[in-house]
């Protein structure tokens, strides 16, 4: 499955509001406060953005207005356009001033997750993370610790979503796998095994990603893909498999 991504910031934010539609200006009317606003809004932009390349439509604010996110019973995104269910998956996150969204054809499920790389407790690990994820953890050296720490939590989050559940489901029921992952990607079985952890050490640029695998409690698989630039962990989990996110540019 071919899964698109844009990512935008405060700073490609319209001062106006005309590219929202009617429901969505009266939605940010509710929001009281200033910050709530702001991730709101560089939410709906983002996604809009998203469709309209993915859609190959021009970045017209009335054309935009068309295009409105809806909240399903389960609380996942859900894409109209003109009233209409649109041909389209969405999956949306945001942090600190940044927002990205996938896209993908309607018959797949997906998520993603923009992660910070901050330092976490040992009550974090401990309260949210299976065994398995506990001991990867464990045997990696100190300096990387939070990086592995933001990116399992980040594919837990994505998986969730893809779930159509979020944080309401035990994130100890979701098992974010790297090596497996690593090894199903291989092409020659006999190439120098890569140790997963050591891929966060380094920033590899907006178009390089790599591989992960989650298994949920009740049988489903979700592939995906994470990358690392700076401060960032950005991730995904799809179902079909998905192939590396593209990153889609503005329509000329």
């Amino acid at each position: 499955m071919e899964v698109y991504w844009v990512e935008q910031t405060e700073a490609d934010l319209p001062a106006g509001d005309e590219w929202l539609s009617q429901s969505e200006a009266a939605r940010l009317g509710t929001l009281r406060f200033t910050k709530r606003r702001k991730d709101w809004r560089l939410g709906r932009w983002t996604a809009k953005m998203a469709l309209a390349r993915y859609f190959k439509l021009p970045a017209d604010p009335q054309i935009l207005a068309n295009f409105e996110i809806r909240a399903a019973s389960s609380g996942a995104p859900e894409v109209f356009f003109q009233n209409k269910p649109a041909e389209a998956a969405v999956s949306l996150s945001h942090r600190a001033g940044l927002a990205v969204c996938a896209v993908a054809p309607s018959n797949g499920v997906l998520g993603c997750d923009l992660e910070i790389i901050e330092p976490r407790s040992d009550a974090f690990l401990t309260d949210y993370f299976t065994t398995e994820e506990k001991s990867l953890v464990a045997g990696t050296c100190v300096e990387d610790r939070s990086r592995l720490l933001a990116l399992l939590w980040s594919a837990k989050e994505s998986a969730l979503k893809a779930l159509h559940t979020g944080l309401r489901l035990d994130t100890r029921s979701v098992m974010v796998g790297l090596s497996d992952a690593l090894r199903d990607e291989k092409e020659d079985a006999s190439q120098h095994e890569v140790d997963p952890t050591s891929l966060i050490r380094s920033s590899g640029g907006l178009n390089v990603w790599h591989p992960l695998q989650v298994r949920c409690q009740e049988g489903q698989i979700f592939n995906g893909w994470w990358q690392h630039t700076q401060n960032l962990i950005r991730t995904l989990a799809a179902f079909p498999a998905p192939e590396p996110p593209i990153l889609l540019e503005a329509v000329a």
